[in-house]
């Protein structure tokens, strides 16, 4: 029987609380449908979000949103996390309240780490979760599990504003960066089927050639190699994760047929989608 994915939660079971090392996502990518909140309790691991690696030691907490690809590059012995999962659904109604400027900040900076005076809510909140998962019997589990998610994003809030600069938060700075983190938010949601820079300029209200200069200067990447990076990454999700034949990958990602999908990816990564599939194999 294939392993459960630790980070998912589905609508018969919209929420999941564990404990364990995250082996099953060992050097696999995996997109979440849902979102998890992760505590590191011992040891390291690096992972990769969104393309972006990231150390995490004991008393790391991780902010998976939804639709966030993960993968667990290495870790110790020892590496354990709780870790709280959740539907789609129960997110879009425990962030009501929220500014999406926040979620666009924990998009970016999806970990950090906590001094230990300021982790004891943390430990609350994922025992109260853990209990709620395991009252199988309790007619309004539901309920309390997106009540416990609410309180948990409200405690992220606290922490990112105790440990960020504000500006960084809501999104203020100079006009460049306020573009360059809107490019950002549209690629994530567009990569999928708009790989041309002319897009996001248009979208932008910007030339392309200034864009393509906001990213230079932010990351030193062109606007297109980034788009390109993230609509490769989609692409290896469906090879590694998905039963999709490499016709049904190329009409989701909206490309005329599978050997443009084929020279496509051949001139990024070096080798054919199928050759990439065969090294990835479970």
């Amino acid at each position: 029987m294939k392993e459960r994915n630790p980070l998912s939660a589905t609508l018969d079971e919209p929420f999941v609380a564990d404990t364990c090392n995250l082996g099953r996502l060992k050097n696999r990518l995996c997109k979440l449908e849902g979102g998890t909140i992760l505590f590191c309790l011992n040891g390291w691991a690096q992972l990769t979000i969104d393309l972006k690696k990231h150390e995490v030691v004991k008393n790391t907490q991780i902010v998976l949103l939804p639709n966030t690809v993960v993968s667990l590059d290495g870790m110790s012995d020892d590496f354990k996390v709780s870790l709280f999962a959740f539907h789609g659904e129960m997110f879009r109604e425990a962030c009501l309240r929220f500014n999406t400027s926040f979620f666009r900040f924990l998009k970016e900076n999806p970990c950090y780490t906590i001094p230990d005076e300021y982790t004891k809510s943390i430990y609350g909140l994922m025992d109260a979760v853990n209990c709620i998962y395991a009252d199988i019997d309790n007619r309004f589990r539901y309920q309390i599990a997106r009540n416990h998610l609410q309180s948990f994003l409200l405690d992220v809030y606290d922490k990112c504003y105790r440990f960020f600069p504000r500006q960084e938060i809501e999104g203020g700075g100079d006009r460049q960066r306020q573009l360059f983190e809107k490019f950002i938010a549209m690629v994530h949601e567009n990569c999928l089927t708009e790989r041309e820079v002319t897009f996001y300029a248009d979208k932008l209200c910007i030339s392309t050639k200034y864009l393509t200069g906001i990213c230079k200067n932010v990351t030193g990447d062109s606007a297109k190699k980034i788009i390109d990076n993230f609509s490769m990454l989609e692409i290896k999700v469906m090879l590694q994760g998905t039963e999709l034949n490499i016709q049904e990958i190329a009409d989701r990602m909206q490309f005329p047929d599978q050997s443009y999908l084929g020279r496509y990816f051949k001139r990024l990564e070096g080798i054919s989608p199928i050759e990439y599939r065969n090294l990835h194999k479970s």
